[in-house]
């Protein structure tokens, strides 16, 4: 059986890495990359450190508007289409990518299979949403992290190939905090103490685009008092240059870091500020409180537990969690055993063969 996969984004190079693994025993791969993320600090170290293939297809796109992107990432996942004639296309998250592989695949009439399937924000002023909406509708195989995915499928009439698999996330993060507890020097590099220090990130338009937001954050960020250890993608530091935006001596603006460097950072942290989805279910996963710079979060399982609070981008509310956000109850395992990875290619295997 032949699968071709898409990334084209640092979350999907991450979710792919586990099932890549066990895709590899039983199946031929073909990796297609967009080149959506292309900087080596988000996209190549990812590859090396995390041990997935080189991709066998490059399509170089790059950075443009949503719509422009989107075409030309359809256009050349088409062309490979086309050329491979795969038995299914597996595509990952939320992105550009994901749904311009979706869309190509299902015009060719070749299945495709949505991994982190049935989250929902319910805010379609996020393109994220969009596209997480629309490759849905397009997939055959809907590969659901939580109960809470598979309900929201549910609810709008997609019933059929529908599994609760677990979160490839899990997965990951079991093995690269093993491998990053050995390897990784990044608290000595920055000569931060556990739990000593709040880490940030923040990369989404409606924070990013908006000086308001993006203003009353930092603000905030300045007035705790604590180390802030903020990794900025370069989107956000595009934004910080062009508004004008500058961090006190507290806020220690970095470069985008690896992933295993990430996960201790994240580790040891004393809470997490972001507005990144994936960054929020690794800070449930390590028992790290969480603060989400949104008003709404499609994890919202983290936010039901008590390790998860929403704060949008007020100052007020920021700096209060910061003082008093403490969960109050014991993590319950929400994202599954571990085991995602091999779940969903078992079943791609087993409804490749009927």
């Amino acid at each position: 059986m032949k699968v071709v996969t898409i990334v084209g984004a640092r979350p999907q190079f991450i979710k792919v890495a586990p099932v890549s693994r066990w895709l590899r025993l039983h199946c031929k791969e073909i990796v297609v990359h967009t080149g959506q993320h292309y900087d080596d600090l988000l996209s190549g170290i990812f590859f090396r450190e995390l041990e997935i293939p080189a991709p066998d297809y490059n399509l170089e796109v790059g950075s443009a508007s949503h719509g422009r992107q989107t075409g030309e990432m359809l256009t050349g996942v088409e062309e490979v289409l086309l050329k491979e004639r795969p038995d299914w296309v597996v595509v990952y998250g939320d992105t550009n990518s994901t749904l311009a592989g979706a869309l190509a695949a299902a015009k060719l009439d070749i299945p495709v299979a949505h991994v982190e399937a049935g989250l929902r924000s319910y805010n379609r002023k996020m393109p994220e949403e969009i596209n997480r909406v629309l490759t849905d509708h397009l997939s055959s195989l809907l590969f659901c992290p939580t109960e809470t995915a598979v309900k929201n499928l549910t609810q709008e009439g997609i019933i059929q190939g529908v599994y609760q698999v677990g979160d490839v996330m899990y997965d990951v993060a079991l093995w690269g905090l093993e491998v990053a507890e050995r390897k990784s020097t990044i608290l000595k590099t920055l000569n931060v103490d556990a739990g000593r220090y709040l880490l940030t990130t923040i990369h989404r338009p409606s924070n990013t685009d908006e000086p308001d937001n993006l203003a009353a954050i930092m603000s905030a960020l300045n007035e705790t008092a604590e180390t802030v250890i903020f990794p900025a993608h370069p989107r956000t530091q595009k934004a910080f240059n062009h508004w004008q935006i500058h961090p006190n001596s507290n806020v220690r603006l970095i470069d985008p870091i690896s992933y295993l460097d990430m996960l201790v950072l994240e580790k040891n942290a004393r809470m997490i500020l972001t507005d990144s989805g994936g960054v929020q279910k690794e800070a449930y996963i390590l028992g790290i409180p969480c603060v989400t710079l949104r008003e709404e979060t499609e994890w919202i399982e983290t936010v039901e537990a008590g390790w998860n609070v929403l704060v949008g981008a007020s100052r007020e509310r920021i700096l209060e969690a910061v003082k008093n956000f403490r969960p109050a109850v014991p993590r319950s395992p929400l994202f599954g055993d571990g085991n995602a990875s091999q779940r969903i290619v078992e079943i791609l295997i087993r409804e490749g063969t009927r």
